[in-house]
């Protein structure tokens, strides 16, 4: 067990990440982060915490879950903080899924902002138009709108 001196009250990690007390809690409950208690049975964190919280609001705000991120914390070393290489492994782990997710918002944005702009006010014209349900073939949802990995068009 390392000593006390050298981990983080809640109210220091709250405020060094800009996470609030409450989620942190939340983290710690989900496995996402973890703490010693003092002997006043006080929160402390490890120093190293606060990459993990960094990590976990970077991959959240790209919309992945908690269960992901989870996944990709459990491969981390839970002795020590993760090195370089760790967080290196990690983010090739996760190259192919947030590329699959940039395509994605591009083709939301590309598309849907077109069609909502273009004003042809016209089912006949608009570039998101499934006639006759033609595009069922690739399977259910919006083709024209999924990443061109998941089968997008």
């Amino acid at each position: 067990m390392t000593r006390l001196a050298e981990h983080l009250s809640i109210g220091q990690v709250a405020e060094r990440s800009g996470v609030p007390h409450t989620a942190l809690r939340f983290y710690e409950e989900k496995g996402l982060i973890s703490s010693e208690r003092s002997a006043g049975n006080q929160r402390r964190y490890a120093r190293s915490v606060l990459r993990r919280i960094a990590f976990i609001r970077a991959a959240q705000r790209v919309g992945l879950s908690l269960e992901d991120i989870s996944s990709a914390l459990a491969t981390l070393p839970a002795d020590h903080a993760p090195t370089k290489a760790d967080w290196a492994r990690l983010s090739r782990d996760w190259q192919h899924e947030l590329d699959a997710r940039i395509d994605a918002l591009q083709r939301l944005r590309d598309r849907l902002t077109g069609c909502v702009g273009c004003g042809c006010l016209s089912l006949r014209s608009c570039a998101l138009y499934n006639n006759d349900d033609e595009l069922a073939r690739f399977g259910p949802g919006a083709s024209k709108l999924r990443p061109a990995v998941e089968g997008g068009i």
